[in-house]
């Protein structure tokens, strides 16, 4: 037999194309339209009613970039039509001038009824307003419309003039084309969904399936005749009966198909969008929900949730209905689908706290899944806080965008830091907006990884970031592949039923230990510094205010500010979200992100003041308060208290030819005339620090041109492209308040540098600080500090402990792994030598083994304090900047944990009329305490986190000074006591846990 496969193909596409995609339309009728522009920001539709609206005729350009059109759209369903039913039915086609962009990347729009409720969503790819009346009644309802320009056209490295309302202009960017009333024949609907499935199906099977096939699809052909589709639409579908009625093989996995639509809660589009996405995504599944009893559909992100609460009750309390169905699955139970890489310990901690608190207060669920598909790395403390926090399960599927190496699972259990494991499914559909088309589903069937001992994938479906999420049309691919030869079995369930029965099929599945590295868009861990500055100063800034409320709560009985605090820790949670953190969206976001943590800063300040005036009292006496967890200054962690003048240490400053020479008891240093350290001799063991031939604290200013993704990335090649910063255009060494203090000023392209390094008597640690006015473009900043110690790994803090990773290069999954993200602080070492290094605002840092003047290697250990990218924010990080970091020499563990919260945790000077205790001191073991807060049922009972610091088994004593204490239990991390409290041994005066590598307990302490 011949081979016309081809032709055939091309034949089914032209009839799709020419003739069913038309002809699905069997009668048209005009409408009658009138708009109203809204002259700046969006308004609720109570008050976009009350407008005057002026006829317009189609086409019809409306609005601008980024602004909002209202149409009132009326009319009568013709007395002739037939009425609506199983082979017929009537709605509205609304085309406001879609592009070839992807669905929610341009205009969207919703419709509304004359009452205000919410009727469903107009996207690129899903066009249709469903209209309840009868033949020979009228009709009205609304169309808000949003102008949303497509930000990114053709790369992700151009600067766009979209991405703020400042720089988009004023010209019209959409005009509405359509707008009529439209009889479906739902046969010729279902004929066309058939040869859509199979005629793509056909490219992915072999013979003899393949030539089934092409015969069927043949005879449907020749039994459709092309001027009467109603007629014949029937007949053809016959002729595709056996083709589609095949079952699956015995051997097909089964693909879990759940609706799905992420929608970043900030990029491309400001929050105030994003809050319109939600909406109008979610009142599309509600209504396929409607239409379809099949329908179910997964959704995270509290925030969201709180959103469409708020702005659109009627929508909510739908989607409410449907969650008690079982039908709308609440997962992810965090706040917002978060950067899991750059926040801290009880940041994410306080994620799945706060979301579920409102899942379980909202719909009376919690969620056991992690869900957080879209994040640009996963940190290795993250299962440990999800098991912590009770979840049992993780979705996600980045690591497909890896650009080294393949991840080698999609089904596996990841194991934390603590041990923790969770088990964990990446669909091998490699993508969160599936289609279901049969090339989707055979490429997560083909390339699943572990499918000798699973035969489950998840598929989640649908229309991302205000595209509209599940569509019929996507349906309709889940109903013919139900069990269908050539393809996986579709099942439509929750992800719930997946993760149970995928975990009870292969409880064995491989484990990986440690992070889950992302080889790709390394430069998130830089971009956009004033937004992560504003983010680590509110983390810290709340662990103060909470610590000395909780403080004037237990000592003196002021009211606990709850609702405040938990406002503030909702805004931070938001802004914390995977697109916002990382500095990878547009400018209006990240200016709006800065103006946000400025005001919290604010907030929290006062908060932090009116406490700490409560709890030290009315007097005039200068205190010092310390809420972090180690000592500083003299003052115990945890404490206020008065501190008497100490006698005055000695430093020295003397002056030679090539430079000065520093010594304050501890080190020995040499600054040179450049501003820079080329000697750093610690004194106790007679240990140079700095390498031969090298200096310690140059600034270099790298070519940071990214082939793709301009914020998102950083390429290895940056390296070979250095621009050291050497120029002096003014440089003092003195001694000030006891501390020599060597401050420089440089300057290099359009850009100015002021230097300041400070070095305290009898302190191991030099301090450093760089204030910036940046002005360059595509470049990067680093702060080099190379010191002499071999080693062949780096330890950098993440949340809840530390991860220790391989620096050298042997491997290509070491090659890759070239830049990484560390919190507080970064630590190498040798067997007895450490060097810690901390800062106050930093994130990505590099570990580059290299070799000195002597030919002995050592570390250059590389702080990226800024960036410049140009796309999607065109004036990321351009102006002032102050980073801080420390370097602390002969560093072991507790040293750098404690010289970063010295650097994120200072001390403040207050006055009042006497000492206060800590609440909860540690007296031995090796734990921190992260958190001291009352707990959110308002009992009025004290909770205290804290984790093991060193990645080793220790008892860790606790004295606790909490009056009218009565009891003392373990609970996990949403405060619900744990049945087995066997590690905690409580007395009245306090308490001893038994801890595991970085184990992390939170407990819960009952006051009378």
């Amino acid at each position: 037999m011949f081979d016309e496969s081809s032709r055939t193909r091309r034949q089914v596409s032209r009839v799709l194309r020419d003739w069913l995609t038309p002809g699905v339309t069997i009668e048209r009728a005009d409408l009658t339209l009138t708009a109203w522009e809204v002259p700046d920001e969006p308004v609720p539709f109570d008050e976009a009613v009350t407008q005057e609206y002026s006829d317009i005729s189609l086409p019809y350009a409306w609005s601008h970039p980024w602004g909002t059109t209202w149409f009132h759209v009326s009319g009568r369903v013709p007395q002739e039509w037939d009425p609506a039913s199983d082979q017929r039915r009537h709605e509205i086609i609304v085309d406001l001038g879609f592009s070839d962009a992807g669905p929610g990347f341009q205009a969207e729009g919703a419709a509304y009824r004359p009452d205000g409720t919410m009727i469903k969503a107009l996207e690129p790819l899903n066009r249709y307003i469903p209209i309840e009346a009868a033949p020979g009644e009228e009709f009205e309802l609304y169309i808000e419309a949003a102008a949303n320009p497509n930000v990114i056209e053709g790369d992700w490295v151009t600067p766009p003039t979209m991405g703020s309302k400042e720089t988009a202009g004023t010209e019209s960017i959409y005009t509405m084309t359509t707008c009529e009333l439209r009889a479906i024949d739902t046969t010729v609907e279902a004929l066309q969904a058939d040869l859509t499935v199979l005629n793509d199906l056909v490219t992915v099977v072999d013979s003899p399936r393949r030539e089934q096939i092409i015969r069927g699809l043949d005879r449907a052909l020749d039994a459709l005749d092309y001027d009467d589709l109603s007629g014949s639409a029937h007949e053809a579908r016959q002729m595709l009966s056996d083709v589609l009625s095949a079952p699956a093989s015995a051997s097909a996995t089964t693909a879990y198909a759940i609706g799905h639509a992420h929608i970043d809660s900030a990029w491309l589009w400001p929050l105030r969008e994003t809050r319109r996405k939600v909406a109008r995504t979610w009142s599309n599944v509600l209504h396929l929900m409607d239409v379809d009893p099949d329908v179910m559909f997964a959704a995270s992100s509290a925030q969201q949730y709180q959103w469409l609460r708020d702005e659109h009750p009627d929508v909510f309390e739908r989607l409410r209905q449907r969650v008690a169905e079982g039908r709308w699955v609440v997962v992810g139970g965090q706040w917002i689908e978060s950067d899991p890489y750059m926040i801290g310990g009880e940041a994410m901690v306080r994620q799945f706290l706060e979301g579920q608190r409102f899942f379980q207060r909202e719909f009376g669920v919690m969620p056991e899944h992690v869900w957080l598909p879209d994040s640009f790395g996963y940190s290795a403390a993250l299962p440990t806080i999800a098991r912590h926090m009770g979840m049992k399960w993780m979705l996600t599927q980045k690591l497909s965008w890896n650009e080294t190496n393949t991840f080698p699972h999609h089904t596996l259990w990841w194991e934390g830091i603590d041990g923790s494991r969770i088990f964990t499914h990446f669909p091998p559909v490699d993508t969160y907006n599936s289609t279901l088309s049969p090339t989707d589903l055979h490429h997560a069937e083909s390339t699943f990884r572990d499918s000798g001992g699973a035969s489950r994938t998840l598929v989640p479906f649908g229309y991302g970031d205000g595209g509209g999420g599940p569509t019929r049309e996507m349906l309709a691919n889940a109903h013919r592949q139900k069990d269908l030869e050539g393809s996986p079995r579709v099942r439509i369930a929750s992800p719930t039923d997946f993760f149970a029965d995928a975990q009870t099929e292969y409880p064995d599945a491989p484990t990986w230990v440690g992070e889950l590295y992302l080889e790709n868009h390394r430069g998130v861990l830089t971009s956009q510094a004033r937004t992560k500055r504003g983010n680590r100063r509110c983390e810290h800034l709340l662990r103060e205010a909470e610590y000395w409320w909780t403080q004037a709560a237990v000592r003196t009985g002021a009211d606990y500010p709850y609702d405040e605090l938990h406002e503030i820790w909702q805004e931070v949670l938001l802004l914390q979200f995977h697109d916002i953190l990382p500095g990878s969206s547009i400018a209006w976001v990240h200016r709006e992100a800065e103006e946000t943590f400025e005001r919290l800063m604010e907030r929290l300040n006062t908060l932090i003041n009116d406490a700490l005036s409560i709890v030290a009292g009315n007097g005039e006496t200068p205190l010092t308060a310390n809420a972090s967890s180690a000592e500083q200054r003299g003052v115990g962690a945890g404490v206020i208290a008065h501190v008497s003048a100490q006698a005055p240490s000695s430093i020295t400053i003397d002056e030679g030819d090539d430079g000065w020479q520093i010594s304050n008891g501890v080190l020995n240093v040499h600054v040179t005339r450049d501003g820079l350290i080329d000697s750093l001799v610690d004194a106790r063991r007679n240990r140079e620090v700095v390498p031969a031939g090298q200096v310690l604290g140059r600034l270099n200013a790298y070519r940071d041109i990214p082939v793709d993704w301009d914020a998102w990335n950083i390429d290895g090649d940056y390296r070979r492209h250095p621009n050291p910063i050497d120029s002096v255009d003014a440089l003092d060494v003195r001694e000030e308040d006891g501390a020599a203090v060597v401050t420089c000023e440089r300057s290099w392209g359009t850009s100015t540098f002021v230097q300041t390094m400070r070095i305290a008597p009898d302190s191991a640690t030099v301090d450093f600080t760089t204030e910036v006015e940046w002005h360059e473009r595509r470049r990067m900043l680093k702060l080099e500090l190379p010191v002499d110690v071999l080693t062949t790994t780096a330890q950098s803090e993440i949340q809840c402990g530390h991860i220790t990773r391989p620096i050298h290069e042997n491997t290509s999954w070491e090659h890759a792994r070239f830049e990484t993200v560390g919190l507080r602080w970064v630590r190498v070492a040798e067997d007895d030598f450490g060097v810690a290094v901390a800062n106050d605002r930093t994130y990505g840092h590099s570990f580059v083994r290299m070799r000195s003047d002597e030919g002995r290697p050592f570390v250059q250990i590389g702080e990226s304090l800024l960036r410049a990218p140009m796309a999607p924010d065109p004036d990321a990080d351009q102006g002032h900047h102050v980073l801080r970091t420390s370097l602390t020499v002969g560093a072991e563990i507790d040293d750098a944990i404690a010289q970063g919260q010295r650097m994120n945790l200072p001390v403040r000077e207050v006055r009042g009329d006497h000492d206060v205790p800590a609440l909860v001191t540690l007296d031995s073991g090796h734990a921190l305490i992260e958190a001291v807060k009352l707990a959110d049922d308002e009992s009025g009972d004290v909770i205290v986190r804290f984790h093991e610091t060193r990645g080793g088994r220790t008892t860790a004593r606790f004295s606790v000074d909490i009056p009218h204490l009565a009891s003392i239990h373990l609970v996990d991390g949403l405060e619900r006591e744990c049945e087995d409290e066997a590690d905690l041994r409580a007395d009245e005066s306090g308490f001893d846990v038994d801890l595991k590598p970085f184990e992390l307990v939170t407990v819960r302490m009952h006051r009378n």
